[in-house]
């Protein structure tokens, strides 16, 4: 990040198309649930060199409701770097077989990129009930993105790659590719949330031949490791370690501290 970057355009209503995509979806997803907003101690998120915020963290709570657990939002918007992203992310309980939803919309050095995936709960080569059915109405959207212009693959390591499903979409994207991905990322929510209201029976069949909760557990550790992900080493220099210790918390356990301490 350099502090000549420019600016996250905005749109008229204030948001950029990387936030635009971001509150879409949300939006969607909050009204698809029954989950409730909790406080959280990063409200707003700074950097230790200065009291300006540069981002939040929104933080909802389900009552297990269809296999949902908790959703996620960080937000890292600071504008003399150029940067605006936006990352939600929809949890399953973790005995749960509904996977995990996430969607990244960035905008950083004058291009956007972006990231959308439903985390698969079981290996989907030995599993393929689960795997037909949770992912094969996927399959349509997913090609459908292929044919937007103004798309690139993102450079991710095959560690990060071995960690979502063979239907993740991640790709570099000019901004008109940007607002086009919209509707995919809603197909693929809309699969999710009807997922969540009738988990098909052959598949959830599958996912309980192995032990759910530790799978869940070791998975997440492993989607939000320093080691894997390069990502987490710029969050350490935008807002300190300890800021984001306590966020790779929240997203690995779907639980404040709090929350934890009381468990």
């Amino acid at each position: 990040m350099t502090s000549s970057a420019p600016a996250p355009d905005a749109a008229p209503d204030g948001a950029t198309p990387a936030a635009r995509l971001s509150r879409t979806v949300l939006d969607a997803l909050l009204a698809g649930t029954a989950l409730e907003e909790r406080p959280t101690p990063w409200a707003a998120l700074t950097n230790p060199a200065t009291p300006d915020p540069v981002g939040s963290v929104r933080y909802f709570r389900g009552g297990g409701q269809g296999g949902v657990d908790a959703v996620v939002t960080v937000s890292l918007v600071v504008p003399a770097f150029g940067l605006d992203s936006h990352m939600v992310f929809a949890f399953g309980a973790a005995d749960s077989p509904l996977p995990h939803f996430t969607l990244d919309s960035v905008q950083a050095g004058g291009g956007y990129a972006f990231h959308l995936d439903l985390v698969q709960r079981v290996d989907l080569a030995v599993s393929p009930a689960y795997a037909d059915l949770v992912y094969g109405p996927l399959t349509a959207p997913f090609a459908r993105a292929s044919e937007i212009p103004g798309l690139a693959p993102a450079a991710i390591s095959p560690r990060q790659r071995s960690l979502m499903s063979p239907w993740m979409l991640v790709h570099r994207a000019d901004e008109a590719a940007l607002r086009a991905i919209t509707p995919v990322a809603e197909a693929y929510l809309r699969h999710w949330l009807e997922l969540t209201r009738t988990f098909p029976a052959g598949a959830a069949g599958e996912a309980k031949e192995g032990d759910a909760a530790v799978r869940d557990r070791r998975l997440r550790q492993a989607l939000f490791s320093r080691e894997i992900d390069p990502v987490w080493a710029q969050v350490d220099r935008l807002l300190g370690t300890a800021a984001t210790d306590g966020l790779r918390g929240l997203l690995t356990t779907g639980r404040l501290p709090a929350e934890e301490a009381g468990a």
